[in-house]
């Protein structure tokens, strides 16, 4: 028996179907589970007991909203999931503070004006060497550290005028720096660009950022957390 309200659910566009589906979608552009639910039992309430509706359409209908219950609670739990893991990288962000991060790489852009690039000296430099290399690891200039920067410790910031040892310039390119040096204890040490402590953490627009020397950088963009030593 035809009752009119099975077109709601099955999709057909019969007139009856045609008109309460445009009252439906007036006020929802879709159905939730409860829609759905109720429109099937509008359709059993007014069945004719003499000709009811066939058991097999009731079962796909059923089934029809199992689904429509599963996919919402699919979407609710993955929200819920989203939020847990933003707020697990929000706490895991936190803990790296004080501790050494990397960058991946030492390397600082010249493009033909002096470059101001800063570095991490753990300790008070008393006196060392840094070295500037090409991208096939050929050394093209080397800085005595004693000169320019002793007494230094903690973020150092310095300046390369882009010459090399024989006061030439360099071409364009990428350049490697790092140092080795002695502080007043006498104790060898080697630093690098791209290592420093996290020093704060910050949060915009749902992005993490970390405070490495006097920049923030995406948390993504960091290669490598370690603990620093004395050695």
């Amino acid at each position: 028996m035809a009752t009119g309200y099975e077109n709601l659910i099955s999709g057909s566009t019969s007139t009856s179907s045609t008109t309460t589906s445009s009252t439906t979608s007036s006020s929802s552009s879709s159905l939730s589970n409860d829609d759905f639910l109720q429109l099937l039992l509008t359709e059993l309430q007014h069945q004719d007991p003499t000709d009811p509706m066939d058991s097999d359409k009731i079962l796909t209908q059923t089934s029809q909203l199992a689904t429509l219950e599963a996919s919402e609670n699919t979407t609710t739990a993955l929200e819920n999931l989203s939020s847990q893991l933003a707020s697990s990288t929000a706490f895991n962000a936190v803990s790296t503070i004080g501790k050494m991060a990397s960058l991946g790489s030492n390397y600082i852009p010249y493009s033909g004006t002096a470059v101001t690039y800063e570095m991490y000296f753990p300790t008070a430099i008393t006196d060392g060497t840094l070295t500037i290399k090409d991208t096939s690891g050929n050394t093209i200039r080397t800085i005595d550290l004693g000169d320019t920067a002793a007494g230094e410790s903690g973020v150092v910031s310095l300046t390369w005028d882009g010459k090399d040892n024989s006061g030439d310039l360099v071409e364009d390119g990428n350049y490697a720096i790092s140092a080795t040096y002695t502080d007043s204890t006498g104790t060898s040490k080697t630093t690098m660009v791209g290592v420093y402590p996290v020093e704060s953490v910050y949060y915009n627009d749902g992005e993490t950022y970390l405070k490495l020397g006097s920049q923030y950088y995406p948390i993504d963009q960091v290669a490598e957390y370690y603990e620093l030593t004395d050695s």
